[in-house]
């Protein structure tokens, strides 16, 4: 179990808090003592990573939350993302190639999460430890690609994982304490992973999941910021 936060002004912020991984991320961060602002499709605000007007109006209202409650962004956990949806499906083979699904995928899984880089880790603050954390894939590390297909999800991921890196290098020039990672939950029992969870495959319920992420999250080491790491903390290759 992690260490309860000892900073009782922070807020922690959870994009795609509604869904299968996320909301059990902050049930977690709430049953600690957290104060948690959970975002999705259909919250209020409403955040949708292929709308970047949603995005920007999510980081006016969590701006005026901090200085309203005197509170600072301590966590910020983007945990949405798409891996199939109608006809955006895994390709089996380059023959499966298609613009528009390519172009769905990467709104969700990169642009969307790059904008909330570009609006949200300017409130993040200036002192002190604070973490950003993106969860990606291990099917985005290039270095790790064995199998090939799922073109689309490894390109968008693989693209996450630059923006988090490129993002760091930034963030730590306004706060050597800050952490900005790409996390890669494993195969977790959701929506988004059950038409392909194959038998013998460690399937882990959610909030196993996020009891795992967040371990991750509190642990992480000085040096850290930029990194890909699973859910044991462990590094990805890129």
């Amino acid at each position: 179990m992690q260490t309860p936060p000892t900073d009782d002004r922070a807020l922690a912020l959870v994009l795609g808090g509604t869904g299968g991984i996320g909301s059990a991320l902050v049930q977690a961060l709430r049953a600690r003592g957290e104060t948690v602002l959970a975002v999705g499709r259909r919250t209020e605000p409403a955040v949708d990573l292929a709308e970047p007007e949603s995005i920007e109006h999510l980081a006016a209202h969590v701006a005026q939350r901090l200085a309203d409650e005197g509170r600072a962004l301590r966590t910020l956990i983007v945990a949405s993302g798409l891996l199939h949806e109608g006809a955006v499906q895994p390709e089996r083979g380059w023959q499966h190639l298609d613009a528009q699904a390519l172009q769905r995928l990467f709104a969700v899984n990169a642009i969307g999460p790059a904008l909330v880089m570009r609006h949200l880790l300017p409130l993040l603050p200036r002192q002190g430890r604070c973490v950003a954390a993106f969860l990606s894939a291990r099917v985005g590390s290039i270095g790790d690609n064995r199998l090939g297909g799922w073109y689309g999800y490894r390109a968008s991921k693989a693209a996450l994982n630059q923006f988090v890196h490129t993002a760091a290098i930034e963030l730590a020039r306004r706060n050597k304490a800050a952490l900005c990672v790409a996390l890669h939950p494993g195969t977790v029992d959701t929506a988004l992973a059950a038409p392909f969870a194959k038998t013998g495959l460690e399937v882990r319920p959610p909030a196993l999941a996020a009891q795992e992420l967040l371990r991750v999250i509190d642990t992480l080491p000085e040096g850290a910021s930029g990194g890909f790491f699973d859910h044991h903390g462990t590094p990805v290759p890129w």
